[in-house]
């Protein structure tokens, strides 16, 4: 088959934008198969991956799994990467692990706005990676790396402490939140100068002051004070 590496118990089928787990993949490989690589498809779904019950190692960066990523129960799996994903709802991934994949010992979730780093976006620090470690810690004790980091004793024992208060709060999608649309944009200005057409009275009916940094004698005057 076109795509498919097998080398002893090592099943690869990199970079086939593929939508989905293929049914023969799962026939003929599920049943020995210990490391499976499916990394840079276009997987929405893991459909298909309860033929593969005695898997080790699964890779799956790069690919499109979001927040309804669900596994089949894997109880021999050690090590998950996730990495370049669509995941944003950290805790509900992190739940469905512990309940699916009870010996994980290996984590990598880099590129996903679940975990919040620079390679997701430039406003997230080093702090922000700190937090999010300990609470995955938390959820995921056993682990023993997590990203591109070994877990270090003073992590695990933070995570005991602090962990539970650490959740990352997953980002609110655009639709959300109601957009600003020029109808509804804020404006300090009245009304009647919201039209580009009108400007009567804007400047002797407005009120307005301004009392942001550095802002002396920055505001509105009425035209009796010109």
């Amino acid at each position: 088959m076109a795509g498919l590496v097998v080398s002893g118990a090592q099943v690869s089928y990199i970079g086939q934008d593929c939508r989905e787990i293929p049914e023969h993949l799962g026939r003929d490989c599920g049943h020995f198969a210990k490391r499976l690589d499916l990394s840079f498809n276009l997987l929405r779904s893991l459909e298909g991956l309860s033929e593969f019950g005695s898997l080790e190692e699964l890779i799956l960066d790069n690919n499109l799994l979001g927040d309804d990523l669900v596994l089949p129960g894997l109880p021999r799996l050690h090590t998950l990467t996730l990495n370049k994903n669509q995941i944003t709802d950290l805790e509900c991934l992190l739940d469905h692990l512990a309940e699916v994949t009870p010996a994980l010992e290996y984590l990598s979730l880099l590129g996903n706005v679940a975990c919040p780093n620079e390679l997701v976006s430039l406003e997230k620090d080093e702090e922000d990676y700190k937090r999010y470690r300990c609470f995955v810690l938390h959820k995921l004790p056993n682990l023993k790396f997590l990203d591109a980091r070994k877990v270090t004793k003073q992590e695990r024992e933070e995570a005991l402490v602090r962990g539970a208060f650490m959740k990352v709060v997953k980002p609110k999608a655009s639709g959300d939140s109601v957009a600003a649309s020029p109808k509804s944009r804020y404006t300090p200005l009245p009304s009647a100068s919201r039209e580009l057409t009108s400007h009567r009275g804007v400047l002797g009916k407005c009120r307005y002051v301004y009392y942001g940094k550095n802002s002396e004698g920055n505001r509105f005057i009425r035209d009796d004070q010109l």
